[in-house]
């Protein structure tokens, strides 16, 4: 669009949200590693010096989809059945954890201090105390849910089955070379239903967790 006064291309608005938007853009057209100060400024048609009036260079463009993402979260209501409610926060992390894919390291891996960040810890150690678990294991238990989580939900955007068949060929080959197991489990390495996997993971580690607390309790 160009201004028909001047004859010259419009600069576009600026704002952190069509930056974010922007780098939302080049992270799905070419992944995050791709992500800087100058392809996102190119994408939007500016000189890249202009987007520090908004954002802290890289690492706060990184930041800013981050935020972006985890503030649209939205946190299901407590209803006092700890098992019901780890779970319901589990199911809403992924959901948005994968509403950008290509996004999804960003959301499970950046260190954020904004409240943003901290919703979700604040929810999961609400839950955990409610339980009964005090405040030095609820943190204990948190750190392993949430490396639980964080872990299921990469492979699930990264991974591919550990095998793609299991055909007599590659049993032969995997028996000959004395991995017998892999050989035993081969049909079961080659699936891999992202969903199914995810609720069997989560679901083991709440479980642990009530297990813990349960323990604790009882002594």
């Amino acid at each position: 669009m160009t201004d028909t006064r001047r004859g010259r291309p419009r600069t576009p608005l600026l704002s952190r949200e069509t930056i974010v938007a922007a780098t939302l853009q080049v992270i799905g057209d070419e992944g995050v590693a791709a992500v800087g100060m100058r392809s996102v400024a190119r994408l939007l048609g500016v000189d890249a010096k202009s987007l520090y009036n908004h954002v802290d260079g890289k690492d706060g463009l990184l930041d800013a989809v981050a935020e972006q993402l985890l503030g649209g979260l939205v946190l299901p209501a407590p209803t006092g059945d700890a098992r019901h409610d780890l779970h319901a926060i589990a199911h809403a992390f992924r959901d948005r954890a994968l509403a950008h894919p290509g996004a999804a390291p960003l959301v499970l891996t950046r260190q954020l201090s904004s409240l943003e960040g901290l919703a979700p810890v604040d929810a999961v150690l609400t839950v955990l105390l409610a339980a009964g678990a005090d405040a030095e294991e609820a943190v204990h238990l948190l750190r392993m849910l949430l490396a639980t989580l964080i872990g299921t939900l990469l492979r699930e955007v990264s991974a591919a089955p550990t095998f793609g068949g299991d055909d007599g060929e590659r049993l032969e080959a995997l028996q000959g070379a004395g991995l017998t197991a892999i050989a035993t489990a081969a049909p079961h390495l080659a699936e891999f239903d992202r969903a199914a996997e995810f609720e069997y993971t989560v679901d083991l580690a709440i479980t642990a967790v009530l297990a813990r607390i349960d323990l604790r309790t009882a002594r």
